[in-house]
């Protein structure tokens, strides 16, 4: 089985929608996926995510179900010296560095910060919803792998956001979400693809081939958006701090 999960188009924010550039990244990412012959589309409720879907839709004549697990993952933290909220992906070095149980995929949501935050919670409804959705298709959830009686070569397509990818990748790879969503960036309309891998019968893990792919822009001469990055040098004042 394959999974594609592609980022919305470079987002609109304050009207959850897409900026001009996110709407022509949408339309390159349809010319992609047209090829591409995908047995279901998911697509989160929100509106940037349902507006890039459209259209691939419309180009290959399908629908796609409406997941509300695949809204993007916002549940704030409160840090602990200064009561600031922030999403699990905003965290300075110096904070991961004294925090070290973040990396652990065993024991971050252990961190007393997380487990007083709404984070746990909304984690394990998230791989709930991808779990479930696996067990229709035959994989079902068996510790850190799956186990499958109806193997297949079945395409699934998600269109949803950079933050519920990163936590739906954690679960089914088996590490933690914040480690990744630090250190990983997908930019809008990026696709990401993951594999079952059947090595010994009916034990399946997961493999990522290819992350934040954008060569549909790069082809066509788009650049990527620079959405979830922050400043390449602390001098750049007019890149994401």
């Amino acid at each position: 089985m394959r999974l594609l999960f592609i980022r919305h188009g470079d987002p609109d924010y304050e009207h959850d929608s897409l900026t001009e550039k996110g709407m022509r990244e949408a339309e390159l990412l349809a010319a992609r996926m047209q090829g591409i012959r995908a047995d279901a589309y998911y697509v989160s409720p929100l509106g940037r995510a349902q507006k890039t879907a459209q259209p691939t839709l419309v180009r290959n004549g399908r629908s796609a179900q409406t997941l509300d697990w695949l809204r993007e993952f916002v549940y704030p933290i409160v840090l602990p010296e200064t009561g600031e909220k922030h999403l699990i992906w905003d965290f300075m070095p110096a904070f991961m560095q004294e925090n070290g149980q973040l990396y652990s995929a065993q024991d971050w949501m252990k961190v007393p910060f997380i487990a007083q935050s709404d984070v746990p919670a909304e984690y394990i409804r998230v791989c709930d919803g991808i779990d479930s959705l696996l067990a229709e298709y035959g994989y079902r959830r068996a510790g850190t792998e799956y186990e499958t009686d109806r193997p297949n070569k079945k395409t699934l397509v998600f269109f949803c956001h950079f933050g519920a990818t990163g936590v739906i990748l954690s679960h089914l790879l088996n590490f933690s979400p914040v480690a990744f969503l630090q250190h990983f960036a997908a930019a809008p309309t990026s696709v990401t693809t993951v594999f079952t891998e059947e090595r010994e019968r009916g034990k399946v893990f997961f493999r990522c081939t290819g992350y934040g792919d954008v060569s549909h822009l790069y082809a066509v001469g788009e650049p990527p958006s620079f959405s979830a990055r922050f400043c390449e040098t602390f001098e750049d004042t007019e890149e994401r701090h």
